[in-house]
């Protein structure tokens, strides 16, 4: 027998009853508090950090602010003054090219697995190649487009750095795209079907617009990926200590040069390095609560 029958004397006791729903109780509630403080350590160990994280880049980035920041560019090693503007300009380039190229390419493919393709067997490969990308290391992209332009090319370049950020960005919004579109109820689309309208006029005006929050949400996470990202740029822009903006050369970017003064052992160089971080903390942060607020709205 699996358990005590319900037919035996015992278990008709009012008493016995009682006893044996109050032990019942008692148990779920000792798990539940178990479970609930298990989860609020793990929450209260994960703040812990992103507190320490954004009080230490506050703390330490807020020093190194100044007007001349923003206009003056990198200083050589050891030098008072200087600034970020050619890291900071750069960045903006290579951050706007990379979504410019990627967005539209990342929409247009999830708009086919949503729509068009759907379960046939390319859009069957694309999703797979697209959950490859999404969990692939930032570097291997970076080391990928290094053999595939800067190595053919004999030099980095600005570029190379906008393909790589592009590559890590399209996954991000082909996945978003394709998710919100599926979130349209199907009798929206049969309503405009049933009036005529053409699949590709129905897309647009219909799918694509009921969605345009959750793309857009999609899109800026996707910028927010990117924007801090070091080890693709390494092997593609690089840096550079002057002010340019020709994406023919290496370019100089706010990440690569984090890197290389924080690495330093120069204070001067140091200090902007923090300086750097605060800027493209605040940029993230600043993308992340956009685009939530975009969704909530939805």
């Amino acid at each position: 027998m699996s358990g005590p029958s319900l037919n035996m004397p015992g278990l008709k006791d009012p008493a016995t009853l009682q006893t044996m729903r109050a032990r019942l109780q008692g148990r779920r509630r000792l798990t539940n508090a178990v479970a609930l403080t298990l989860s609020l350590t793990a929450m209260a160990f994960g703040l812990l950090w992103l507190v320490w994280i954004l009080y230490t880049t506050l703390r330490l980035g807020i020093g190194g602010l100044s007007l001349d920041l923003f206009t003056q560019s990198t200083p050589p090693p050891n030098t008072d003054g200087g600034g970020l503007a050619n890291a900071i300009v750069g960045s903006l380039l290579l951050v706007g090219l990379a979504t410019f190229v990627g967005t539209p390419i990342g929409i247009m493919a999830g708009v086919y697995l949503a729509e068009y393709g759907q379960k046939s067997w390319l859009a069957n490969v694309t999703r797979f190649i697209n959950d490859i990308l999404l969990s692939a290391p930032s570097i291997v992209i970076g080391l990928f487009v290094y053999a595939l332009v800067v190595a053919k090319m004999g030099h980095f370049s600005g570029w190379a750095g906008v393909l790589a950020l592009a590559l890590l960005q399209i996954p991000i919004v082909i996945r978003t795209t394709e998710n919100m579109l599926k979130l349209v109820p199907n009798a929206m689309r049969e309503a405009a079907f049933a009036l005529g309208t053409p699949k590709w006029k129905m897309v647009l005006a219909i799918t694509l617009k009921a969605s345009i929050a959750g793309i857009v949400t999609g899109v800026l996470l996707g910028v927010a990926r990117i924007a801090g990202e070091t080890a693709p740029l390494l092997f593609t822009a690089l840096s550079n200590q002057f002010f340019t903006v020709d994406m023919g050369q290496p370019l100089a970017n706010l990440p690569v040069t984090i890197y290389k003064f924080a690495m330093s052992p120069f204070a001067q160089w140091q200090s902007l390095a923090w300086a750097g971080v605060f800027l493209i903390t605040l940029a993230v942060l600043g993308l992340n609560i956009l685009a939530r607020t975009i969704f909530s709205n939805k």
